[in-house]
């Protein structure tokens, strides 16, 4: 078996674990499923956990694709396919492809508007997560949501 083989068969066991209607309960393991979606990307990716008001996972969206160095993020959009889903909470997550997982001052304007976006239709921000080679770091345990 090589090793995108066993890529593919962990991210299907983390996505059953994490997609299945259940709450998020584990940080460790939704930074694990989100490093093996988003990082072996060449170029950003920004995506969404959207989450039930009791963190039930109900959808894992890619929503905006960018360069080696950033991506463009469209509030509206994210907040228009919140309410589609009707979602209560919200988990962002995306890559750095240079590898460090130190959010950069974009991507704190963008976790600001977005919260507040998504704040007016009483959809919570619980997490913003930055995808390195090595690490994941997390906007709420850094207390910037």
């Amino acid at each position: 078996m090589n090793d995108d083989e066993i890529i593919q068969q962990a991210l299907t066991i983390l996505s059953q674990r994490i997609c299945n209607g259940k709450p998020l309960t584990s940080p460790a393991e939704t930074k694990d499923y989100l490093k093996l979606k988003l990082g072996t990307y060449e170029r950003e990716v920004f995506s969404v956990i959207f989450l039930s008001n009791q963190h039930a996972v109900i959808a894992y969206e890619e929503l905006f694709f960018g360069t080696v160095d950033g991506a463009s993020v469209h509030p509206r959009e994210v907040v228009k396919r919140a309410l589609q889903l009707n979602a209560c909470a919200v988990i962002f997550a995306h890559n750095h492809p240079s590898g460090v997982s130190e959010p950069s001052r974009a991507d704190r304007n963008i976790t600001e508007k977005l919260t507040q976006a998504l704040a007016i239709v009483e959809i919570r921000v619980l997490d913003h997560l930055v995808i390195g080679f090595d690490e994941v770091t997390s906007f709420a345990e850094q207390g910037l949501v």
